[in-house]
């Protein structure tokens, strides 16, 4: 069983990863942007697996999904306040880090995903052929037709109002079916 990973271990790896050139793009089966696009969520998804379990499902309750810290805690089965203590902590200690280590967070910082993917892809965390983070090899919308973009985010936002409006289900029933997720108990979608 490999040991949980740690700030301190994942700061040594980026320091032992080298600095070093894009490969050439004719020795790569993916377009260069892609290769550093996956090197950054990778290194993001090594990021939260350095927090422990709860402090993840925490972050990614509160942080990314958003809830409140009552639904959050609900679903953890916590009261409201350790559930904000939980994310405070967590938001410290991965903030903390990427202001240490990260360039996008801090351009002090010389670590560059550019710079670091073919490191990545020597270390094995990055596999060209395979890759896990990044969709696809087509180009995005934005790229294909920008002038839609923002009319395609507006009608996703409309559709996202609707499904929230209709009363299917009541907050404690959310918390309910998020902590049925969480525990690996599924949920029954008609319930």
């Amino acid at each position: 069983m490999k040991e949980k990973m740690t700030f301190t271990d994942m700061g040594h790896s980026l320091d032992a990863t080298p600095n070093l050139d894009l490969p050439d793009p004719r020795s790569v089966p993916v377009e260069l942007p892609l290769l550093v696009e996956e090197t950054r969520l990778s290194c993001m998804n090594a990021m939260l697996l350095c927090l422990d379990r709860r402090q993840r499902l925490v972050f990614i309750l509160g942080e990314i999904f958003g809830v409140s810290g009552e639904v959050g805690a609900e679903v953890m089965e916590i009261l409201p306040d350790h559930f904000r203590q939980l994310l405070s902590r967590a938001r410290r200690d991965l903030y903390q880090f990427m202001n240490d280590k990260c360039g996008l967070v801090n351009t002090a910082n010389p670590c560059r995903c550019a710079k670091k993917a073919r490191g990545f892809m020597q270390a094995g965390y990055v596999d060209p052929d395979h890759l896990q983070f990044t969709k696809g090899r087509l180009a995005s919308i934005g790229d294909v037709a920008p002038h839609r973009l923002d009319e395609l985010d507006s009608l996703d936002r409309k559709h996202a109002e609707l499904f929230r409006d209709h009363a299917f289900l009541t907050p404690s029933d959310l918390a309910t079916k998020l902590r049925a997720l969480i525990t690996g108990s599924g949920f029954d979608a008609g319930a």
